[in-house]
């Protein structure tokens, strides 16, 4: 896997998140350490708004250090990163404090994603309703015109 795959993937993972509540500035660079897909890049939370961008991000809270697949680990959720900061599979350098914000960003994405689910099973559910009612409607008025 290259750095641009990775970034792609990682970029897809946190922006399905919806951060609209968070209402404080916070800025994350993430430094992967491989020989293929090694790289920066960062997310910034301003002003509601999730960005996520390949770059290094200077006036960061946070940085963290990782292989790529803890960070894939964090991004879908499978991977807690408190968890792998005790197991010292990330590290993590400045304000600690905004940088367990990193666990709600991620908790928001599968709230979101578990909400986007709901929403696509009700209105499959709906759908199948509508199809099964208008099929009848045909059935009935095709056996009418047979009599």
């Amino acid at each position: 896997m290259t750095y641009a795959d990775l970034f792609y993937e990682i970029k897809g993972k946190f922006m399905g998140a919806d951060v609209s509540d968070i209402h404080e500035h916070l800025a994350f660079q993430f430094n992967i350490e491989d020989e293929e897909a090694g790289g920066a890049f960062y997310v910034e939370v301003k002003e509601g708004v999730l960005y996520v961008e390949p770059y290094e991000y200077y006036d960061r809270d946070a940085m963290f250090i990782c292989a790529p697949d803890v960070l894939l680990g964090i991004a879908d959720g499978t991977i807690d990163p408190v968890a792998a900061f005790t197991e010292q599979k990330l590290r993590v350098e400045g304000n600690i404090e905004k940088a367990l914000r990193l666990k709600e960003i991620i908790e928001m994405k599968k709230k979101a994603a578990e909400e986007r689910s709901i929403a696509k099973k009700a209105a499959d559910k709906v759908v199948d309703t509508v199809v099964k009612t208008v099929a009848k409607k045909v059935v009935e008025k095709e056996n009418k015109k047979s009599k």
